[in-house]
């Protein structure tokens, strides 16, 4: 049997390269974005494979409505990739900025959580399946200019253990996965160098073999996970001098 997959986020960057790397599998998935014209472009590539649902993931009734359909249709998914995410370089003082920070953690925190929860009953009931929330390793200390991504990945990453822990037992696996650097459009406006900065296409097979494996907790590329472990240690005090002239990412308009 084909496997069952839902992919947010599945019109560029990252989601794209992992609908892809399922589709090529020959896999069955939901792919989930805002750009439906970019969804229905990967659905004529791929005739028959794949369910398109435009919508955002803060939408909650939107995101319910396309997991129920996919269910009736397809069945329960095997798999959940909750890969939506935005990044915007904010900060507290002005005003215009608290919009963009309600954006990040809305979209990077809750559409985690409201992507997940109407698979979750048919899930539990058929005592398999994996919830892969994608994090980073922004989640692990706070930087400079990206206030509202670094908490939101913090918070992705404490709600994930919370569901994994939750969840032992049920026959469904929570799998988190913190990326470093990808080369995204996301990416793409940093004004600061990006070490061990990886193509879309390698972070997602690299992924796909954490998901298959269901390893709880995963950095990717493992280089990142060594820098994001000295970063943890750094005492407060060395951890702040070193951080305090770092070059922010770009605040979004007003």
């Amino acid at each position: 049997m084909p496997l069952k997959v839902v992919v947010t986020g599945a019109s560029s960057g990252l989601g794209m390269a992992l609908a892809r790397h399922y589709l090529e599998r020959g896999a069955s998935v939901a792919a989930f974005a805002r750009r439906g014209a970019l969804l229905q472009a990967l659905a004529a590539e791929f005739p028959d494979q794949v369910s398109c649902y435009a919508l955002d993931v803060r939408d909650a009734p939107a995101v319910q409505d396309a997991a129920s359909d996919f269910i009736r249709r397809v069945g329960c998914p095997d798999v959940v990739i909750a890969n939506a995410g935005v990044s915007v370089g904010t900060l507290t003082e002005y005003a215009e900025d608290l919009e963009a920070f309600r954006q990040v953690m809305d979209t990077n925190v809750l559409g985690m959580v409201q992507t997940f929860q109407p698979f979750l009953a048919a899930m539990r009931a058929a005592r398999q399946g994996t919830l892969v929330g994608i994090a980073s390793v922004a989640g692990f200390r706070g930087l400079p200019g990206v206030g509202a991504y670094a908490a939101s990945k913090a918070a992705a990453i404490s709600y994930l253990e919370s569901l994994r822990v939750e969840l032992h037992g049920s026959g469904v696996k929570v799998v988190t996965i913190c990326p470093g650097y990808i080369k995204t459009p996301m990416t793409a406006v940093n004004p600061y160098p990006m070490p061990f900065l990886l193509e879309a296409d390698e972070a997602a097979q690299r992924m796909v073999r954490a998901i298959e494996r269901q390893t709880a907790f995963t950095v990717i590329p493992w280089q990142m996970g060594l820098a994001g472990r000295v970063l943890k240690l750094l005492p407060r005090w060395l951890y702040d001098r070193l951080l305090a002239k770092a070059p922010h990412k770009p605040r979004k308009p007003s």
